[in-house]
């Protein structure tokens, strides 16, 4: 339902009546009453008759300041060049001359359910002290919400899953920021961009004249985490080597710096995370096991963003007011065209990519609303960023359509699909549950469910 505002002056609006007939019109007395009403609630439009004598074209400006999504139609017998010029620039998105005719009211009521400006959507959020947010309201995000309350009163050792931009250095800094060791340190370290040789020595730090250019005595990531916490994102990626003396340190809660014999006590806490399979390569053997059991103590999964697009409205608020502070703009939001095509997209870089796209969408946009021009052509057209084909050249791989004009229609084919992807992962992985849903990077619960809607039994699989 339409929230719309009325200025009405010698009851000219009643003629269009039908027109607005399924939005809720509230009349107001005078556009300061306006102002005040965008204050207390959420309106789309307000409609103003200049002929009125308690309409001030200054407060067009007040109201935009409050309401800055609202559109605003004047109205007037005999509209001057100034008062439309001022009008405009003060945020009125068009002007009609009296009397108006039901096709110009409908014109202007059907941009205003067209576009969705962003922003009245209530959602939970869990703030960082640097400003940055955690944005949801889906349940996949509100149980995630739900841990890091639980676990920010232990001190238990965490393991972060999920996909890459799916947020786990987010969660971890919440973890921390809501903990006990709050005004202690957050050391984050990258596992996966040290380069095998010198990874040791930035964990454990080193001795002066260890190797060549040793010529100060460093400290470690672990001592300056001391009694505060140690993220360790890609943890997958820490060779087997490395993993013997991280697990040595955790156990015995000492660290010992290259080219010293002294071993130094340390009181840390410990978030690691990853998107890797570390069951498989336990199996494989590329992960030890004990490893794995002491960091794996308390698992959260972060859900792709795919599995919580209930959430991309809100995500894409947030986004917008903060790429409007960056680039000087004024852009209100999405329109409803494009908020849908951000939804239906799979988003294989999760919330990362999705703050790419509004990036981009906010250098191509003029207008202050982001139409499915602005965003790149991969999101429009639902194809990916890099997808090749579909074929392997010699006629086999999916089989998208027949080629007739009434199958090549996206929700079937996109369903159709699926469920060739799905059965060829089973095949693949031998209709082992738990390693397709790996290895195709979904949640176990969310394989399931696709497994009951194309009624697919993994046991054909297993052979």
């Amino acid at each position: 339902m339409t929230n719309i505002m009325v200025l009405d002056f010698e009851g000219s609006f009643e003629e269009h009546l039908d027109i607005v007939r399924g939005s809720k019109v509230s009349y107001v007395k005078s556009t300061l009453e306006m102002y005040e009403l965008c204050q207390e609630d959420c309106y789309e439009a307000a409609i103003i008759d200049f002929d009125h004598p308690l309409a001030h074209v200054d407060s067009v400006e007040k109201i935009k300041s409050v309401a800055p999504g609202i559109h605003i139609l004047g109205l007037s017998t005999i509209p001057d060049v100034q008062l439309i010029v001022k009008a405009v620039q003060s945020g009125a998105g068009d002007f009609i001359a009296k009397p108006a005719s039901n096709e110009e009211i409908k014109s202007f009521l059907d941009i205003v359910r067209r576009t969705k400006v962003l922003g009245t959507s209530p959602h939970a959020t869990i703030t960082l002290r640097d400003g940055r947010p955690i944005i949801g309201n889906s349940n996949p995000i509100r149980q995630v919400f739900t841990l890091i309350e639980r676990l920010s009163k232990v001190d238990t050792t965490v393991l972060i899953r999920g996909e890459s931009g799916t947020g786990k250095e987010l969660v971890a800094q919440a973890l921390h920021n809501n903990s006990s060791r709050k005004d202690q340190p957050f050391v984050a370290v990258n596992c996966g961009a040290i380069p095998e040789n010198l990874i040791e020595s930035e964990l454990f730090g080193f001795e002066r004249g260890t190797f060549t250019g040793a010529d100060r005595r460093k400290v470690g990531k672990f001592q300056f985490a001391n009694r505060g916490t140690i993220f360790l994102d890609e943890i997958g990626d820490v060779s087997p080597q490395m993993q013997v003396k991280l697990l040595r340190a955790l156990q015995e809660k000492k660290v010992t710096p290259v080219g010293s014999h002294e071993e130094i006590p340390i009181d840390v806490r410990v978030i690691s995370a990853t998107n890797k399979p570390l069951e498989t390569m336990v199996k494989e053997e590329t992960f030890r096991s004990d490893l794995y059991y002491r960091l794996n103590v308390m698992p959260i999964h972060l859900p792709p963003l795919r599995d919580r697009t209930d959430d991309i409205e809100a995500l894409c608020q947030f986004m917008i007011e903060k790429f409007n502070h960056l680039h000087s703009r004024s852009i209100q939001g999405l329109s409803i065209e494009s908020l849908d095509l951000l939804r239906s997209y799979s988003w294989p870089g999760n919330v990362r990519e999705l703050e790419n796209v509004i990036e981009h969408a906010f250098i191509i946009e003029s207008t202050q609303t982001i139409h499915r021009e602005a965003l790149p052509h991969y999101i429009v057209d639902q194809t990916g960023p890099d997808m090749g084909s579909q074929s392997n050249g010699e006629g086999e791989g999916f089989p998208l359509f027949s080629g007739k004009q009434d199958d090549l229609k996206y929700p079937m084919l996109k369903e159709q699909f699926e469920k060739e992807f799905i059965k060829t992962a089973l095949k693949t992985y031998r209709g082992r549950i738990n390693l397709t849903a790996e290895q195709t990077q979904m949640t176990k619960v969310t394989l399931l469910r696709k497994l009951e809607k194309y009624d697919i039994n993994p046991k054909d699989f297993q052979h």
